[in-house]
């Protein structure tokens, strides 16, 4: 691979569902790239296409869903018309998944070491006390206590958070070249949740790890990626390095979650928000998607905005009438 080849290229993505009310268009054009070593946070409200795309990129879109369209490069490999044997030699070992349900990844009847065994040996030729050992070194890396007496237990016998912890143990077990981390941290306390984002960016940095973190946790994605891409039913209405955009933020739907964030109101007052709610997929409204709950739409906004670049080629916007500096 080339060193300037991106880990991911993802090109004009679209999946869609059939459903019996019509077709739900999940994710409608969304295009990215990832670099070796590079966090990027992919944020948004819930229903906006964040968890979709990153089912999309791992090959694990259930009818009625479907990849329509686009493509999704790993190394240079479209992931979309790989078939499923090599799928399952690249999911898990070269690419890893974290869900934001641990119950998604750990079988309740099968005990922690016997999961986390089969997933070594499923990709590599070790003995199983090797496997073991791999085992036990990962889920003290995610701090669980006495990590080899706890292999030995159920799921059922750890907390919610316990079991997110394994989970994230399991994806970090092949050093993957690149994670896709679906709110892996939400059930997590504040210390813990500290000590995963560190461990993840230790990885990150010294293994060349790529990683996707799917949040709509704004404070965990400025201290955490390098890059961000904002959706909103669908599409990628912002992107750029974090800095920039959370500095500088263009589209009007990135400027209502930064303001909605507790810091950045006045004590005493109420919590600034975006007014209206997400549209339904079923019922999306012509043109700009957010221009029902835009302040700054006009008529022109009932077409569909292309992607530009109003500063920056690094940081682009879907939008007619962006907040630039000057305007």
């Amino acid at each position: 691979m080339s060193e300037t080849m991106p880990t991911l290229q993802v090109e004009d993505l679209k999946t869609h569902f059939f459903t019996k009310g019509g077709i739900a268009k999940a994710v409608d054009g969304v295009s990215f790239s990832i670099q070796k070593g590079e966090v990027m946070g992919l944020v948004g409200e819930s229903g906006s296409g964040k968890t979709v795309t990153g089912f999309s990129i791992i090959g694990l879109v259930d009818p009625p869903g479907e990849v329509v369209s686009g493509r999704i490069l790993y190394k240079g490999e479209d992931l979309v018309t790989a078939s499923e044997e090599r799928m399952r030699q690249l999911r898990g070992s070269r690419v890893a998944m974290i869900f934001q349900d641990p119950m998604m990844t750990l079988n309740p009847v099968l005990r922690i070491d016997t999961q986390m065994i089969e997933a070594v040996q499923a990709h590599e030729k070790v003995d199983r006390q090797t496997a073991f050992e791999r085992s036990r070194d990962a889920l003290g890396q995610v701090g669980i206590p006495s990590p080899e007496e706890r292999l030995k237990a159920y799921p059922h016998q750890f907390s919610g958070g316990m079991r997110q912890r394994v989970s994230i143990a399991i994806a970090l077990l092949h050093q993957p070249d690149l994670i896709i981390a679906d709110e892996p941290t939400t059930a997590l306390d504040v210390t813990i949740q500290g000590q995963i984002l560190f461990e993840v960016q230790k990885l990150c940095r010294e293994k060349g790890m790529s990683l996707i973190w799917i949040t709509h946790d704004l404070s965990v994605v400025a201290g955490l990626a390098d890059k961000i891409c904002v959706m909103y039913a669908g599409h990628v209405v912002e992107a750029g390095e974090i800095s920039d955009v959370l500095d500088g933020p263009m589209h009007p739907y990135t400027r209502g979650l930064i303001g909605s964030v507790p810091s950045h109101n006045k004590r005493g007052q109420p919590l600034a928000q975006i007014p209206g709610m997400a549209p339904s997929l079923l019922a999306m409204p012509g043109g700009c998607a957010f221009h029902p709950r835009c302040p700054r739409a006009d008529g022109r906004c009932q077409e569909v905005p292309d992607v530009r670049a109003p500063i920056a080629e690094d940081h682009t916007v879907r939008c007619f009438h962006p907040h630039v500096e000057g305007a």
